[in-house]
């Protein structure tokens, strides 16, 4: 078994370093493309792709039978959805796959080298694997989810700070006498994204015979935006009851802005406590999985302690109170 470690781990550390150049190179690539662009979606259909596969692409709506039944098939659906809402067009199985794919390779060199050279102590047991196990999979798993939630929130964020403005386009356009659904139109050539595509997919919706209301309700589960489910409602009730709607998006616009104006102060006083915050909860699992990876038998040797599990359990439960703790005093509703 330790003759195939070593080949087995160059090979799979190979590979994550192929993956990372991958995602590092398609990341500048985008990052570069950005600034040539409107949007993705009028690139997309510039380049000669129809629009109901540009539709389809954009939306994401990527297939969630997992074999799971119902219940796997519910959260895989929500994770699909929260990497849509992030901007990612990867599936959560992918991303599962190479998240483990990773946490398997930074195992395997780990337990070769604690082999080999001896480490701290080596790994003596299989408790000693299981645990290195878990810990290299704590160490892929939560810079993941990190990375992933802040992606999430800074799309979030762009799309807000943009929202105003592509209603004060659709205003103008109504009181200059075009129907809403060209107003909107409107927004899609002269924004860029995410703006400027989440629109585009409420015209294309439109066009391929929802109600107006109906792919505004779309466009709010897509982006998970409260300022966009606000859009949504608006519109819905308008539609409904009558009224001026060019006078109705204009005060909600207005509203938006004075939101805004008030996250940005609240984040502004709360940015020390936020950042103390993200420093509490991520540092001490990641120093305890790197400790359970470079040496398992750290823990592993207290296992019989009598005073080990419920001290663990212990630990557990204040982490706990401190997360709760933590989120309550940083995050605001407004």
């Amino acid at each position: 078994m330790q003759d195939i470690i070593l080949p087995l781990s160059l090979v799979l550390a190979f590979a994550a370093i192929v993956l990372a150049v991958q995602a590092g190179a398609t990341t500048l690539l985008a990052q570069r493309s950005r600034s040539n662009r409107v949007n993705r979606r009028l690139t997309m259909l510039e380049s000669g792709m129809p629009a109901k596969q540009v539709y389809q692409t954009l939306v994401r709506r990527q297939a969630t039978a997992s074999g799971l039944g119902g219940l796997g098939d519910k959260y895989i659906g929500r994770a699909n959805l929260y990497l849509s809402q992030a901007g990612l067009t990867i599936s959560p199985l992918r991303l599962l796959v190479y998240g483990l794919g990773a946490a398997a390779a930074l195992w395997l060199v780990s337990t070769y080298m604690l082999r080999t050279v001896g480490g701290l102590g080596g790994v003596a047991n299989l408790s000693d694997s299981i645990l290195a196990l878990i810990a290299a999979i704590m160490l892929v798993a939560v810079p993941m989810w990190v990375w992933i939630t802040r992606m999430h929130a800074k799309r979030r964020k762009i799309l807000e700070e943009q929202l105003p403005l592509a209603l004060d386009i659709i205003v103008r356009s109504i009181r200059a006498g075009h129907p809403v659904v060209s107003a909107v139109q409107l927004v899609t050539q002269e924004m860029g994204d995410p703006i400027g595509s989440e629109f585009g997919l409420i015209v294309d919706e439109t066009t391929y015979g929802f109600e107006f209301r109906d792919a505004l309700q779309n466009f709010a589960r897509r982006t998970g935006s409260e300022d966009a489910h606000f859009f949504a409602v608006s519109v819905g009730i308008q539609s409904e009851t009558g009224g001026n709607l060019a006078e109705i998006l204009g005060n909600l616009a207005t509203v938006i802005r004075g939101r805004l104006t008030l996250v940005k102060r609240v984040q502004a006083l709360a940015s020390e406590g936020r950042m103390s915050a993200v420093v509490l909860s991520v540092l001490p699992i990641l120093l305890i999985s790197f400790v359970g990876l470079s040496q398992p038998s750290f823990y592993t040797s207290k296992f019989a302690d009598p005073l080990f599990w419920p001290i663990v359990v212990l630990g557990l439960v204040l982490y706990g109170v401190g997360q709760v703790v933590m989120n309550r005093i940083v995050n605001f509703k407004y």
